[in-house]
């Protein structure tokens, strides 16, 4: 008799990862090394500690060590929202009338609401460790800022946020949830850092972009005695934290015999893509299992399905190392009308090389269409979810109505990165009608392009 599978399969705090998976040791071909932008040479661990905690730089040069030790006092802290659970879509399947069975892991249950704490209290803690007075960071729709104040009041650090400006204006309870937190936060950009004033003055009344964000926190951060920066997607550190979702999925899935044959998440930096697939992704490079990965990004910041593969700097202001990623260029900055997050240029080394080899597929959605498909679940499965997350969500959807049409019983797993309870302005302007899609044309790419460093490697 077949096994019925509950709505939520929890793991046991037992059950929690001992050790992060480094999904690169895994690589035959690595990703390509972060270049110093004024050598075009690889960076040294001497040159990344200037900018970030010593152990964060070993983390993100070590290609080889396939399981790296969660510290104890880690994993006490994710024993207060982890393991999360992976949820049993049956509400969504019967509104849907298909013969798929959907599943997704649920990372919304801390009060960031979002994934993104798995990082950040790694992050805090060796910032902690190596005795910073704090860290300087940017946020975009507000989850990693939002994560990072709670992690820094848990360690006693001092934590300085620069928000995407649009953002900061949108999304005010986010802003005051960071500052409950003890956080600064700075409508980014702003006037208080030397790039800030060249990027306002090159690009008046510009709504900001993570890009723009992100040179700023870093130029605080190494003109601050005792401070470091810390990024909540993009870099390999980031993406070895978040395989905790990943590791909690398989291994949750694996107690009731259940394959996924499609895997789907949304994609922005690569952060919450990057960590649920992350074991999956390991099993496909070891050739032990097949899987079908895709990942969803807004057709306003086509990074990976329009962008380019090819090095590019990180930040607006051209002061952070040079990564090889699909970009749509550093100058590139998304419409202010784009509500739905994923908003930075360009891909994580690690999963551009994986889309490059073809290991993973990749799908630009409308904001509307993606809106459609949160009010859908919210609907039927008693969750608002984030407009990060409803990228998946919309995709998985569309999968699952595939299925219906060929009679296939696969079986389907995205990622919900987190809760919508802050994204809330852009609830209204859906439900108002008043939201549209941006897809910028090719004249406006070709402009972010023509920011690029030239490098022949």
């Amino acid at each position: 008799m077949e096994q019925k599978i509950p709505y939520k399969i929890y793991l046991s705090e037992d059950e929690i990862p001992t050790a992060w998976y480094n999904l690169r040791a895994d690589m035959k071909q690595k990703p390509a090394p972060l270049l110093n932008p004024a050598t075009l040479k690889p960076l040294t661990a001497d040159e990344l500690s200037a900018v970030f905690c010593r152990e964060l730089v070993e983390q993100e040069l070590d290609e080889n060590t396939k399981f790296i030790a969660i510290p104890e006092e880690i994993r006490n802290f994710y024993k207060m929202y982890r393991p999360s659970p992976v949820v049993r879509a049956y509400c969504l399947e019967k509104a849907l009338g298909t013969p798929a069975e959907i599943y997704y892991k649920f990372e919304g249950n801390n009060t960031s609401g979002s994934h993104k704490l798995n990082s950040a209290i790694a992050q805090a803690y060796y910032a902690k460790k190596q005795g910073l007075k704090g860290v300087t960071t940017e946020t975009g729709a507000g989850q990693w800022g939002t994560a990072l104040s709670m992690a820094c009041a848990y360690f006693g650090l001092d934590c300085k946020v620069y928000m995407v400006k649009c953002s900061y204006e949108q999304k005010p309870f986010r802003r005051e949830v960071m500052r409950t937190y003890g956080a600064s936060i700075t409508p980014s950009p702003s006037n208080t850092t030397e790039i800030g004033r060249k990027i306002l003055e090159e690009f008046p009344g510009t709504t900001g972009s993570l890009g723009c964000a992100i040179s700023e926190a870093v130029e605080v951060a190494t003109h601050s005695e005792g401070y470091r920066y810390v990024l909540g997607s993009v870099l390999n550190q980031v993406l070895l934290h978040q395989s905790v979702i990943g590791l909690e999925a398989k291994a949750a899935l694996d107690k009731y015999g259940v394959k996924p044959d499609i895997i789907i998440g949304c994609a922005g930096g690569g952060s919450n893509l990057g960590g649920l697939i992350a074991p999956f992704m390991g099993e496909k490079l070891r050739g032990e299992n097949d899987y079908r990965i895709i990942a969803v990004e807004p057709a306003s910041c086509p990074s990976f399905t329009r962008g380019k593969y090819a090095y590019d700097f990180c930040d607006t202001g051209k002061i952070c190392p040079l990564a090889k990623m699909y970009t749509l260029g550093s100058g590139f900055i998304p419409s202010a009308s784009h509500a739905g997050g994923l908003r930075f240029h360009g891909m994580t080394s690690t999963l551009s090389e994986l889309y490059h080899q073809g290991m993973m597929e990749a799908v630009a959605v409308e904001q509307t269409s993606v809106f459609e498909a949160a009010t859908q679940f919210a609907r039927v499965e008693g969750i608002l979810p984030a407009p990060e997350s409803s990228h998946a969500i919309r995709v998985a959807i569309d999968e699952a109505l595939k299925c219906k049409q060929t009679g296939e019983k696969k079986k389907i797993l995205f990622g919900l990165t987190g809760t919508g309870y802050f994204d809330l302005v852009a609830y209204e302007k859906f439900n108002n009608g008043e939201m549209g899609d941006y897809i910028p044309t090719d004249e406006d790419i070709q402009k972010g392009w023509a920011s690029m460093p030239k490098v022949d490697l």
